[in-house]
C-alpha cells in the first residue's frame, strides 16, 4: 500500500513539473526569441542562424527555471492532497510524516542530480555551440539594414551613409567609410550603387565615384567609374568570442587547481582563434571561481527546497492559521530560491569563504529536517 501511494505521488508531481515547466519555459523562449530578433533586424544575420541560436538557448532557459518549479510542483500537489483528505488516508494506513519526507527527499536528488548536469555539461556546451553559429555567420542580411537619411554601423569599422533610393533600386549618393586600424582608413563616395550577390556572398557595386585612403596622415584620392565591396570580409559587432558562461567546467577547473607557472591560455571554440584566458589575475580567478562553484551550489539547494515544501504535512487544512502557514511555505521557498542567486555572486578564489558557502544549503537541510522531525511529533 505505501508503495501504491508514494508511486502515485511521485507521478502526479512529476507530471505537474514538466507541464509547468514546458509552459513557461515556452513562454520565456518565446519572449528570449523575440529579444534575439536584433541578430537579424539590428546585425544582420541570416533567420538560420537566428532560428538555431534561439533554439539552443532553450536548455538554459529550463535549467534556471528547474529549482522553483521543482519546489511549485511538490507544493502544489501536497496542498491538493491536503485539501482533498488524501493525507488524512495516508496516515490513517500508517504511513509516519518522516517516511513521505524521506521519499521527498531522495526524489528531489533526481533533480539534483539532473540540474547539475545541465549546469556543468549540456548548458555550456548548447551556449557555446550557439555562440559557433554566430562566429560562423556572415552579415546574411546587410543589404536589408542599409536606409536612406541613416547611418549604418552593423559591422565593425564600416559606416555606410546613402542618400536615398531611385526608382531602379539603387542608392545614390553613397558614402562609406571603411577603418582599417587606428592609422589607417578610407573614405569612398560614390554618385550610385546597389547589392549583388556573386558565388553567395553579398557585395556592393558602385558607380562614378572617388575613394580617399587615408595613410598615417597621408591621404591619396583614386577615381572610378565602378568598382566593388565585398561585405563578407567584414563582421557583425555580434559578441563573438566566449562567454565566461559558455566555458566548459573541465576548462574553469583546470584553470583553478592547476599551478601558477602552468597556468596559460587555454583553448575554447572551434579553432585557435578564440582562446579563455585563464591568468594570475586575481579578478580573473574570482570570476571563474564564481562560475565553477556557481554551477555546483544551485543544485545544493533543491533538496532543501523539498523540505520546506514537506513542511505542509506537519499541519492540516483544519489547523487554524493554515491559509497563512501555506503562504509562509511558499514565500520561504521563493525567498531561498533568491537568496541562493544572490549568494553565487559572493564566490571567490578564497576557498574558505567558497566552501562555507558551498556548505550552507546543507547546513538548512540538515535544520529544516529536525525541525521537521521534531514539528512532526508536537503536531496533531
Amino acid at each position: 500500500m505505501k508503495k501504491i501511494i508514494f508511486k502515485n505521488f511521485l507521478y502526479e508531481t512529476t507530471i505537474f513539473f514538466l507541464l509547468s515547466c514546458s509552459s513557461v519555459a515556452l513562454i520565456v523562449w518565446v519572449i528570449q526569441a523575440v529579444n534575439y530578433l536584433g541578430f537579424v533586424t539590428e546585425d544582420g544575420h541570416g533567420f538560420k542562424i537566428y532560428f538555431l541560436y534561439t533554439l539552443l538557448s532553450l536548455p538554459k532557459i529550463i535549467n534556471e527555471i528547474l529549482p522553483f518549479m521543482f519546489f511549485f510542483a511538490v507544493f502544489f500537489t501536497l496542498v491538493k492532497y491536503e485539501d482533498q483528505n488524501q493525507t488524512l488516508i495516508f496516515w490513517s494506513n500508517g504511513i509516519k510524516k518522516n517516511e513521505f519526507l524521506n521519499v521527498i527527499i531522495k526524489y528531489s536528488l533526481i533533480f539534483l542530480i539532473l540540474q547539475l548536469i545541465m549546469n556543468v555539461f549540456l548548458v555550456p556546451f548548447t551556449q557555446d555551440k550557439a555562440r559557433s553559429f554566430i562566429r560562423q555567420s556572415n552579415v546574411d542580411f546587410f543589404p536589408s539594414l542599409v536606409k536612406p537619411k541613416k547611418f549604418m554601423d552593423t559591422v565593425k569599422k564600416l559606416t555606410i551613409y546613402v542618400d536615398k533610393k531611385n526608382d531602379l533600386d539603387q542608392f545614390e549618393n553613397i558614402v562609406i567609410k571603411d577603418t582599417y586600424n587606428s592609422n589607417d582608413s578610407r573614405i569612398i563616395y560614390a554618385k550610385t550603387g546597389f547589392f549583388s550577390q556573386i558565388n553567395e556572398q553579398n557585395f556592393l557595386i558602385l558607380n562614378q565615384g572617388k575613394i580617399l585612403n587615408i595613410n598615417k596622415g597621408k591621404t591619396t584620392v583614386i577615381n572610378f567609374n565602378r568598382t566593388q565591396l565585398n561585405l563578407s570580409e567584414y563582421d557583425s559587432k555580434t559578441t563573438k568570442y566566449p562567454k565566461l558562461q559558455e566555458v566548459n567546467a573541465v576548462i574553469l577547473m583546470k584553470c583553478l587547481f592547476q599551478k601558477e607557472d602552468q597556468r596559460s591560455l587555454i583553448m575554447l571554440g572551434d579553432n585557435n582563434e578564440f582562446r579563455f584566458q585563464c591568468s594570475r589575475e586575481q579578478k580573473i580567478l574570482d570570476n571563474v571561481s564564481q562560475e565553477f562553484f556557481s554551477r555546483i551550489f544551485k543544485p545544493l539547494y533543491i533538496p532543501l527546497l523539498a523540505i520546506i515544501s514537506a513542511l505542509l504535512l506537519i499541519k492540516s487544512k483544519n489547523s487554524t492559521g493554515y491559509s497563512k502557514y501555506k503562504i509562509i511555505i511558499f514565500l520561504t521557498g521563493v525567498i531561498l530560491i533568491s537568496f541562493s542567486e544572490i549568494l553565487t555572486k559572493f564566490f571567490s578564489y578564497d576557498f574558505n569563504k567558497s566552501f562555507l558557502l558551498m556548505i550552507m544549503p546543507i547546513l538548512f537541510s540538515i535544520i529544516f529536517y529536525f525541525l521537521f522531525y521534531k514539528q512532526s511529533y508536537t503536531s496533531k
